[in-house]
């Protein structure tokens, strides 16, 4: 994306996955400004009335259209499903990984069988031409339409936002905080282990003081 266009439109979002979170991700992202598209693994025939009915405004593409056309691609696919992902798919893109390792819930899944490591930060590894930032994955779909807050509201929850790029925390924090939430920059994918689950602001609603106090407990 260039320096151009960011100043001049909104990002156009790709989201990737029409489950339970993709299609929620998408309609907020649309009621915040954004340009959005949907895609899933196959023929975008095959989620047209999803679009419809769940996300009316965003165009159901193949994945590979709709992230060539994106400036972000958010990912919100099953995490197994991962380890199939073409990793030319996005590169060049910033990504938000919205996926959870959870192998409890989920199963094992061997790529992510690294404690040294936190999901996103290999997720960064396989995707080494895009540019990856860690938020949404501590919220439920189901929570994510009803939460949102115009700025200033005293019950406005808090999202992390996590990655090594400034300038992609930058672009991501502002949707964040278009979509209704108080963005909390955590300035590394490692950082942003906490957002994972069994970390202590996983699936728990925050406001901002409230969620800096646990990113500075971890942190100390």
């Amino acid at each position: 994306m260039t320096a151009m266009r960011l100043a001049a439109l909104p990002p156009r979002i790709a989201v990737l996955g029409a489950g339970h979170s993709g299609p929620v991700i998408a309609r907020v992202a649309l009621d915040a400004g954004y340009p959005v598209s949907l895609a899933a693994s196959g023929d975008p025939a095959e989620i047209e009335l999803i679009a419809q009915v769940l996300v009316p405004g965003a165009k159901p593409r193949w994945a590979a259209d709709a992230a060539a056309e994106a400036d972000v691609v958010v990912l919100a696919i099953p995490l197994h499903k991962f380890t199939t992902l073409d990793p030319t798919l996005v590169a060049g893109k910033i990504v938000i990984d919205v996926m959870n390792y959870w192998p409890a819930v989920d199963g094992v899944v061997p790529m992510f069988e690294d404690s040294q490591h936190g999901s996103s930060e290999i997720v960064q590894g396989r995707l080494a031409g895009a540019t990856v930032v860690k938020t949404l994955n501590h919220i439920g779909y189901h929570e994510l339409d009803d939460e949102r807050r115009p700025a200033g509201s005293a019950d406005r929850r808090a999202l992390g936002v996590a990655g090594d790029d400034p300038a992609a925390l930058d672009i991501v924090t502002s949707l964040i905080e278009r979509m209704g939430y108080d963005a909390v920059r955590l300035d590394s994918l490692r950082a942003g282990r906490i957002l994972e689950p069994g970390g202590p602001v996983f699936g728990v609603s925050l406001r901002k003081p409230e969620f800096e106090r646990a990113v500075a407990a971890r942190a100390a």
